[in-house]
């Protein structure tokens, strides 16, 4: 079969242009890149997004992203979609707190050298369930207290990893800021979930201006709604995103009104980029 030099000019614009599309979207975005936690990466690629994020396993002894048979399958899918990992849940410590398990230390050392390994800038060091500090103003200061001391002593490890440890919890911005200050080093940051606080009453557009570059990282999601169609009000969040000047990865952990997840993410993250546009 002959192809007109036409005909071969139009098909590799085409391919160059789906190789080329994440980076473009993210530049066309302001700089935001548009990563989801509920896709996989052959997944995210038929999305449009520009990566995902992963777990970092259920509580064992040796997490799976602490295998190097695990991250290699990672980066073998990476190499082959073009897209990246943005960062790493560890939603294990929902139910397993890192207040009060033993394991909570290395869990938090197996990650961090897990994500440099797949060059992820972001942990999610989560904390709920089990697993809260607290919400609406109540604090439980006596696992905070522990949760600071381990975060503290894993922050070095995580800096000259190049990661970020991102707490994500149900406190407002100023005890989150507290706690960052407590800990005293710009490798913990905050993982900021609008729609979990506003759920909390909180005034969302004021704790980022509040809050500004300590936020490290986004996750975006509108209950059992399309992010345009649900409760959150994004126009506001988006302008305060913007006035902070953020450039950086937002998380989708939004659910998938028609069940198709992929068309899901990329309807909401088709969203987002206008948002930022």
């Amino acid at each position: 079969m002959s192809i007109s030099r036409r005909d071969l000019i139009k098909s590799t614009a085409f391919f160059a242009g789906a190789s080329l599309a994440p980076n473009l979207f993210a530049a066309r975005a302001g700089g935001i890149k548009v990563g989801a936690c509920v896709v996989n990466l052959d997944q995210a690629k038929l999305a449009g997004l520009d990566g995902v994020e992963v777990r970092a396993g259920s509580p064992a002894p040796r997490l799976e992203i602490a295998d190097p048979a695990v991250r290699q399958k990672y980066k073998d899918k990476m190499k082959e979609t073009g897209l990246v990992i943005s960062s790493i849940m560890m939603s294990l410590f929902n139910s397993n707190p890192l207040a009060s398990d033993p394991n909570g230390p290395a869990w938090l050392e197996q990650t961090i050298d897990g994500a440099k390994d797949l060059g992820a800038k972001e942990i999610l060091v989560a904390f709920f369930g089990k697993g809260s500090l607290g919400s609406r103003g109540n604090i439980k200061n006596d696992d905070v207290d522990v949760v600071v001391q381990r975060l503290k002593a894993a922050a070095p490890r995580a800096a000259d990893a190049g990661v970020n440890l991102c707490i994500e919890n149900e406190l407002n911005a100023q005890q989150n800021a507290q706690i960052l200050d407590r800990i005293g080093s710009p490798a913990v940051k905050i993982y900021y979930d609008c729609y979990n606080l506003t759920n909390n009453g909180y005034d969302i557009p004021a704790e980022i201006r509040f809050l500004k570059d300590r936020i490290s990282i986004f996750h975006f999601k509108n209950g059992p709604d399309y992010l345009e169609t649900g409760k959150v009000k994004w126009e506001p969040i988006a302008a305060a995103i913007k006035e902070i000047g953020y450039k950086g990865w937002i998380v989708l952990e939004s659910s998938s009104p028609s069940k198709d997840p992929v068309a899901d993410a990329r309807k909401n993250a088709e969203y987002i980029r206008k948002l930022f546009a």
